[in-house]
């Protein structure tokens, strides 16, 4: 009997939340497809332009394209997690995650798709590297979050946990999806990552070129999720306090 035989399946797809953008999606698609990794679409109540486009795309390539669709908004992290949900009852092992603007950079996604395979049991963590689109205030501002991020896992294990490009093990995520509600809207990416770096799980950091975004659509709403991060942080703070001996033994394991 070969060591084959013991190594986990590696069945990976492709799970993109959208809401609103019918002018992005069709090219990143097209993209994605070259690739050969099945795609689901979760269409989280897209307006009536979005979601023709997305019908569209499913009914043109419906051996690659799932479509799920939200009856209501339910925002990005709501999305993501419906998708990963699908996958995770269809036998897939891995879930890639992707922003629907075409910021990110679809060539990246063999690499991406390579290394989860290689540590199958760690989260890839896309790790952006900007050009010269990305505004100034949103660049700067993310330090804050790096540094909450830094202190709430008592390590720089997560370069950059606000990057939507990255590659979940879904049976952890699944397992942490089921003992606690994650952050259902732009709190979800780094919400997800420090309870999953908290479960244990290795953070694998790789760097990938992002721009802001081809479509102009930004579903970031300055009040409202400023204060879901700002809780979040807070939340988080205090779920390190307790969790502190455990994170720093696992530190100096590690050096």
């Amino acid at each position: 009997m070969t060591d084959a035989l013991f190594k986990p399946l590696f069945k990976p797809c492709i799970v993109i939340p959208v809401f609103n953008h019918e002018h992005a999606i069709g090219a990143v698609v097209a993209r994605l497809l070259a690739h050969s990794v099945p795609l689901i679409l979760v269409d989280d109540a897209s307006l009536a332009a979005g979601a023709r486009t997305l019908d569209a795309l499913a009914a043109a390539h419906p051996a690659q394209v799932t479509l799920l669709r939200h009856p209501r908004n339910l925002g990005k992290g709501g999305a993501v997690m419906t998708g990963c949900r699908h996958a995770h009852a269809q036998g897939y092992s891995h879930a890639l995650q992707i922003d629907a603007d075409g910021q990110h950079d679809t060539n990246d996604v063999p690499r991406f798709l390579a290394q989860a395979q290689a540590a199958p049991g760690a989260v890839v963590v896309g790790h952006p590297m900007y050009d010269a689109s990305v505004p100034a205030a949103r660049f700067y501002g993310r330090y804050a979050t790096h540094i909450w991020v830094w202190i709430n896992t008592l390590s720089l294990q997560i370069r950059d946990s606000m990057c939507g490009f990255r590659v979940y093990p879904l049976a952890p995520l699944m397992a942490l999806a089921r003992k606690r509600m994650l952050g259902q809207r732009m709190n979800f990416d780094t919400d997800v990552l420090v309870r999953l770096y908290w479960d244990g799980l290795a953070m694998v950091n790789l760097p990938t070129r992002v721009g802001y975004p081809s479509d102009g659509v930004s579903h970031f709403q300055l009040w409202r999720d400023n204060v879901l991060i700002t809780r979040m942080h807070t939340r988080l703070f205090f779920g390190m306090l307790w969790r502190a001996p455990r994170l720093l033994a696992r530190h100096w394991r590690a050096r």
